[in-house]
């Protein structure tokens, strides 16, 4: 609903994307087993943007999904998910500030439909040393379950 609110905007600008926070599809049951409200409102998601991707193709807008591979600092994290430890092996919001940069100046007609991790937009951008992105480099980074390619249950 809000990307088509915002449609007349894009349309007025030169590289238009829509760039949606929602992981990559996987539709092993795994994923639903454990959490089944939250797997399908991002999957949702997800698919919305594969839809507007094709949907809004020949007008020229792009539409992508991005996803952070380790855990991102952030209050919920530190009061809800883990305390000061959590956050500690968590990396900075910048990262994801930095790959959505990067997606939203590439070209709207070639980059549209795809599915991203943060990781992969900065490798491609060329950013292969990511520790200046950690709360603490000293210790290893929270890896999010969420973007796991199969989900064992375990």
């Amino acid at each position: 609903m809000v990307s088509q609110a915002c449609l007349s905007h894009l349309l007025k600008v030169d590289n238009p994307h829509i760039l949606n926070i929602a992981f990559p599809l996987n539709l092993s049951p795994g994923w639903f087993g454990r959490h089944v409200a939250y797997t399908m409102a991002k999957f949702g998601m997800s698919f919305c943007v594969l839809g507007m991707a094709e949907e809004l193709k020949e007008q020229g807008v792009a539409a992508n999904v991005f996803w952070p591979v380790s855990t991102v600092a952030t209050t919920a994290i530190q009061n809800l998910l883990g305390g000061d430890e959590m956050l500690r092996q968590s990396r900075k919001p910048v990262v994801m500030g930095d790959a959505a940069h990067a997606i939203s100046v590439r070209d709207r007609r070639s980059c549209t439909g795809n599915f991203y991790t943060d990781e992969e937009v900065l490798k491609q951008e060329g950013v292969t040393d990511l520790t200046h992105y950690a709360l603490d480099p000293t210790v290893k980074l929270k890896p999010d379950t969420l973007v796991k390619k199969d989900w064992t249950g375990a």
